[in-house]
């Protein structure tokens, strides 16, 4: 399956800081109203901001979309180097 999530078509729709599409996201790491970490084909994002919510996500089709006050993306290219939700709480 790694080999699948690779090949996902990866992108960005930004609109306007209130609102993004992310498309190519394989799994969800973490989120409250001031992060959301995905996993994505190529490699971690996390979106910082204020007041975020995840208005839709689909994994099958690797999508996700998101509302709030973005104030920035951040990639790392090395997806296990964040670990999982509950690593990062109990590790």
């Amino acid at each position: 399956m790694p080999n699948e999530e690779r090949n996902l078509s990866h992108g960005l729709t930004l609109t306007g800081r209130q609102a993004l599409s992310v498309t190519g996201v394989t799994d969800v790491s973490a989120f409250d109203e001031a992060e959301i970490a995905m996993e994505t084909s190529q490699g971690t994002l996390t979106v910082r901001g204020e007041r975020l919510h995840v208005e839709k996500l689909s994994l099958d089709r690797g999508e996700l979309t998101l509302t709030g006050e973005i104030q920035s993306l951040d990639y790392d290219d090395t997806p296990a180097a964040r670990g999982g939700l509950l690593s990062r709480l109990f590790g």
